[in-house]
């Protein structure tokens, strides 16, 4: 246990730092609020500290004995706003380690994949709803936000840990591979010939793929997919929130799986 006297100090100036998407070279990240962090103290993930109030660490001390953490940081939640630089409504934030980004072959499945997400927080939804309906396997682009960014993390609350990552530079080799090894891929995309999501019919090996919030997936992606799922609407209604479009996607294909 380490009183913060002085909130200047170099080591606490990597949680004023990682903020939304920065990561140091080490893969360092910064989780936030106690739901978060104690879901992660019992992953497999590296700790490097914890700036906690000492109501904090009271509470969750059996907790966090079990845990070997190098640095346990005590601060009050007005000196903890000083050193993060803005106002917070919790009592705790990690230094942690980002697993490493696992490889094609040792995904699962059933894949939810993501195609030029840009919202932080659609990331981190679609990362808490795969989860709980038991997708542990998530595709994301090198250009969109990463699962462990700061703000993804607290979205996911923490289960983006217990999903199996892979960050992708070019989705048309990345799909051909995955055909390679034997998913059939899914297109979740409003198109003339699509098929609506009650009339699918779900293979043992899938792979869903969700576009852009705004532009959805193009053409040329669309043309090297096997097939393209709709969500049945109302007539005048264009589409869903992807979040929200992935989460009902998932739950049907993990439900009519033959």
């Amino acid at each position: 246990m380490i009183k913060v006297d002085n909130i200047n100090i170099k080591e606490l100036e990597i949680y004023k730092q990682l903020r939304e998407n920065a990561f140091r070279d080490d893969n360092s990240f910064i989780a936030d609020s106690p739901k978060v962090v104690n879901l992660l103290l019992k992953e497999n993930i590296e700790v490097k500290s914890i700036l906690a109030t000492e109501e904090y660490y009271k509470e969750f001390s059996e907790l966090i004995a079990s845990k070997n953490i190098p640095k346990l940081y005590i601060a009050s939640k007005y000196e903890m706003q000083k050193i993060v630089g803005h106002k917070i409504h919790h009592n705790c934030m990690m230094h942690g380690v980002r697993p490493n980004d696992v490889t094609l072959d040792s995904l699962d499945n059933h894949i939810i994949m993501l195609d030029n997400i840009t919202s932080t927080e659609n990331i981190g939804a679609i990362a808490r709803s795969a989860t709980a309906l038991g997708v542990s396997s998530y595709i994301v682009p090198k250009k969109s936000p990463h699962p462990f960014s700061r703000r993804a993390l607290r979205v996911s609350m923490g289960y983006a840990s217990m999903l199996k990552i892979h960050i992708y530079n070019d989705i048309f080799q990345t799909i051909k591979e995955l055909k390679n090894r034997g998913y059939k891929i899914f297109a979740a995309e409003v198109t003339s010939d699509s098929t609506f999501l009650k009339d699918i019919k779900v293979p043992k090996k899938w792979v869903v793929i969700m576009g852009h919030e705004g532009n959805g997936i193009s053409n040329e992606i669309l043309d090297i997919c096997d097939e393209v799922v709709t969500i049945e609407m109302q007539e005048n209604v264009k589409s869903f929130n992807v979040a929200i479009a992935s989460s009902i996607i998932m739950y049907k294909f993990k439900n009519i799986l033959t």
